[in-house]
């Protein structure tokens, strides 16, 4: 058996951004400053997620192999049938991280309760050592939750996965102009804002603030429900366009059909750099992934 290598996923930090931005502390310190902004703020969120980094670290078997990744390396990193994932940051993370991974167990580290949500960083920084044990034991299967993701096949072979959502439109803001078939063989030709067709998991973030705003009576799925939510944004009605296939449900097995009749982009968990692109006339089927998040609880 291969030891197992611990991979800490962490992203920037403000201050990060800040100091890659301005260059020194004492621009960003100025530049925030004439903003009625104080850099104490990002700097105490900084701290925080430095000491659960070095917490993370510290709790690792010597043992064990290990490599931190930063978020925006994670296209160009090869993760292993070995690895044991560690994201310490905010939920986004943690979504930024599944649809690279192929069944490897996720730890999820919350460094700063008050502003991070949970959802899915739900463990504080002291319980990695014990939960790194459980990710590396024989009876890990009970202790993860198995959360549906949604994928994005092309018709020239091209593929998409994401734990939260796929958005399909258009790549600026004008309106996307396509043609979309849902259900038993609804087809509607379409200008809108784009598609999102979200899981479970995306249900509690962009899905839901568009199913809330339209008042939708969907029932949305749960994390682990092999279901997923589709929703039209702004469909415009017009001799040409029709607004009656704005939303629905899918199940396994289903998928929601759209061909372009503009250029069209989708991208998954807002991750806008990670994009494919459609040209008129090409398609996308979109349903339920194989793949799944293996979430350590």
């Amino acid at each position: 058996m291969m030891t197992p290598r611990a991979v800490l996923v962490h992203r920037r930090t403000e201050l990060d951004e800040l100091l890659l931005h301005h260059g020194t502390w004492q621009q960003a310190a100025f530049f925030l400053r004439t903003r009625d902004r104080d850099i104490e703020e990002v700097e105490r969120r900084h701290a925080m997620q430095e000491v659960a980094m070095r917490t993370a670290s510290a709790s690792i078997p010597v043992e064990w192999r290990r490599i931190q990744v930063e978020r925006g390396d994670l296209a160009r990193f090869g993760f292993g049938v070995e690895d044991v994932v560690v994201a310490v940051g905010q939920d986004g993370l943690v979504a930024n991280v599944a649809k690279y991974l192929t069944g490897q167990p996720v730890i999820g580290l919350n460094p700063d309760v008050e502003r991070n949500p949970g959802v899915l960083v739900r463990h504080a920084p002291e319980a990695a050592k014990d939960l790194l044990m459980v990710a590396a034991s024989t009876s890990i299967s009970s202790r993860v939750e198995a959360r549906v993701m949604v994928e994005a096949t092309l018709d020239d072979g091209q593929r998409l996965t994401a734990l939260n959502e796929i958005y399909v439109g258009h790549p600026s803001h004008q309106s996307a102009r396509y043609r979309i078939t849902a259900g038993e063989g609804q087809l509607e030709r379409q200008s809108s804002s784009g598609v999102l067709v979200g899981t479970g998991t995306g249900s509690t973030g962009w899905c839901r603030s568009v199913a809330l705003e339209r008042h939708s009576t969907l029932v949305l799925p749960t994390p682990e429900q092999a279901r997923l939510c589709w929703f039209v944004r702004e469909a415009w009605p017009s001799p040409a366009t029709g607004t009656e296939l704005t939303e629905g449900l899918l199940d396994m097995g289903q998928r929601l059909e759209i061909s372009a009749e503009s250029d069209l982009v989708l991208f998954g968990d807002g991750i806008e750099s990670d994009s494919i692109s459609l040209t008129w006339g090409q398609s996308v089927s979109v349903g339920i992934a194989k793949q799944r998040l293996h979430l350590v609880t």
